[in-house]
């Protein structure tokens, strides 16, 4: 909510002349925490013109992914106002479909262009379309296919409003795909050998010229042991702080210093005590004697039980309602408050009215945003379960391999995994929150980790499909694995890390925002800047190399029983049998 509202307009004045008198007034409350979001997207389109002029070398290049993700985002916003007619939409929802529209639209766009770039140079526009649009175009319809199943994941959590939100972020990406192979093809036939015009290289790029990313692969390939274990290693002990992961809301305490709201929250507890920020009650039906009475001696109970600092029993008029107000000795976010709430219902109420014909209800936004925690806690295992599950048979129908999807959901998880132990470590440790404007640390929203895995899996399995489909197509035409992987390597790190960086500097703008936003922005730019660094660079080319030719072994019954789908998009020829090693594909 925002101070717009009309009856915090109308409040806000009176507090003008209790100030004038030297009398400290502030507000508390969510009406008055004037939150907006930041403006991410303005960051965002601002550091993909740069990046891509960069990456391109040309401004029409660069233009065409801006123009596809602006129309995309466009679109999937009005498909969304559509969905809202249907189904429960938060009111953030449209930036999350601005987020992933732009974050997607150039990546998939900047993928296709630059593979039509590449193939230029042999062939002629209308067949460099065809070839690009038969490798990069399917690689990026099966990697989209991969965030749309990531976020529909979401659906799982059975809660009508993060329907809205999957809802709203599979959306964009379903618009940028159908644009991806309808829209930038026919804008290529128009532009033709153009995509150059207006270069700001001075040099042009050497066709089978040896570049860095040739050397850096080779590198990794010769000291594939060491890579393979320090990448591990750094990805290991990024994730420890994973490991002590609160989930619960924060409190206006957390808000910056000077915010009426965190003045508020900080004179209320200076005056009352921490818990007076997170006053709970307890709701009794009793409609006969026996329950009347378990009614009163509840709260005693209460009154006595550590951790509450006091109690006040109220009796409706009718006689058959109770409602008792307590307030805990600590804060909302405190983890003792937590362990109030269930002892009270576990060890304190459920003992009371047992037997009394008595019914009692623990409750309160404390309470509430405690139940949902646990709601998220014990179904978020489910979700990424089923994800995975998903993503994996998707990658193995693609790739006709088994130890290649299992390898890329691994490091997907391990990567998601460091980048979530960052943001426990900045958040709830509290370790350099002050640069980042955190009042003061705490748990971590129960909604974002399963944003976080939804959003960030769907993009870290795009990076993956790209590279290795692009590997994929060098070794079916009959390099030996290593070579393939360093020309697949060498062929999509230049094109991935651009991207990369986009998503990145888009994400970081979130940073801006609120503290909820600001673990979001933190989350995504982490776990993309891991996948593109430590994964995709060290990881992926050192395990490889470890494989060797066992990285596409595929039964001979599971080729038959799984449909095949071609990411490549031709015919590859006969490989030579003296490149394969003792696990061919097919055995």
């Amino acid at each position: 909510m925002d101070l717009e509202t009309e009856p915090v307009k109308k409040i806000l004045p009176l507090a003008t002349s209790l100030r004038s008198q030297g009398v400290v007034t502030e507000f508390g409350g969510l009406p008055f925490g004037a939150f907006k979001l930041p403006p991410s997207e303005a960051f965002g389109l601002l550091a993909a013109v740069v990046i891509l002029l960069i990456a391109f070398g040309s401004i029409i290049a660069m233009g065409l992914p801006i123009l596809t993700a602006a129309l995309g985002v466009g679109i999937a916003i009005a498909g969304v106002g559509i969905w809202s007619a249907f189904l429960t939409m938060p009111s953030f929802v449209t930036s999350i479909t601005a987020m992933i529209g732009l974050g997607v639209g150039i990546d998939y766009v900047l993928f296709i262009v630059s593979r039509y770039k590449d193939e230029l140079h042999t062939l002629n526009p209308h067949d460099a379309t065809v070839r690009a649009l038969g490798t990069a175009g399917r690689a990026v319809v099966f990697a989209g296919c991969t965030v749309i199943i990531s976020m529909l994941g979401m659906f799982l959590m059975g809660l009508s409003f993060i329907n809205g939100i999957a809802i709203a972020g599979a959306t964009p990406v379903f618009i940028i795909v159908l644009a991806s192979v309808t829209l930038i093809p026919a804008m290529l036939g128009f532009i033709g050998y153009n995509i150059n015009k207006f270069s700001i290289h001075r040099k042009k790029p050497v066709v089978g010229k040896e570049t860095g990313w040739h050397r850096w692969s080779r590198l990794v390939q010769r000291r594939a042991w060491p890579f393979a274990l320090g990448g591990l290693a750094l990805l290991v002990v990024a994730a420890i702080p994973l490991f002590s992961l609160r989930l619960g809301f924060s409190d206006q305490g957390n808000n910056a210093k000077d915010t009426t709201t965190r003045r508020a929250y900080d004179i209320k507890a200076a005056a009352f005590g921490a818990g007076s920020n997170a006053p709970g009650l307890i709701a009794i039906e009793a409609s006969t004697p026996a329950a009347k009475q378990a009614a009163t001696k509840l709260a005693d109970a209460v009154k006595v039980t550590p951790g509450v600092a006091s109690s006040v029993l109220q009796k409706l008029p009718s006689g058959n309602a109770f409602l008792i107000n307590f307030t805990p000795t600590t804060g909302p976010q405190d983890a003792a408050t937590e362990k109030l709430v269930h002892h009270l219902r576990n060890d304190v109420i459920a003992p009371a009215v047992a037997g009394t014909g008595a019914i009692a209800y623990l409750g309160g936004f404390t309470a509430a945003g405690i139940d949902f925690a646990s709601l998220i806690g014990g179904r978020l295992p489910l979700f990424i379960g089923v994800v995975l599950l998903l993503s994996f048979l998707l990658l193995m129908a693609v790739f006709r391999s088994i130890v290649v999807p299992l390898k890329a959901v691994i490091m997907n998880l391990l990567s998601i995994g460091a980048a979530y132990g960052l943001v426990v470590a900045i958040f709830q440790y509290g370790w350099g929150a002050s640069v980042i404007g955190i009042g003061k640390p705490g748990p971590i929203e129960p909604w974002i980790p399963m944003m976080l895995f939804a959003i960030v899996f769907g993009l870290s399995m795009d990076y993956e499909v790209f590279l290795l489909s692009r590997i994929r197509e060098e070794y079916d035409h009959g390099k030996p694995n290593g070579e393939a992987v360093v020309e697949g390597l060498a062929s999509t790190a230049r094109v991935i890390t651009a991207a990369a960086a986009i998503m990145v500097c888009v994400f970081l703008g979130f940073v801006l925002g609120e503290r909820a936003i600001k673990v979001m922005g933190v989350g995504l730019a982490a776990a993309v800047f891991i996948d593109a660094t430590i994964v995709r660079v060290i990881m992926v080319p050192a395990t490889m190399e470890l494989l060797g030719d066992r990285n596409w072994w595929f039964p001979r019954w599971l080729d038959k029983l799984i449909p095949k789908l071609n990411v490549e998009g031709t015919t590859p020829p006969v490989r030579n049998p003296a490149h394969l090693g003792p696990f061919t594909v097919g055995d």
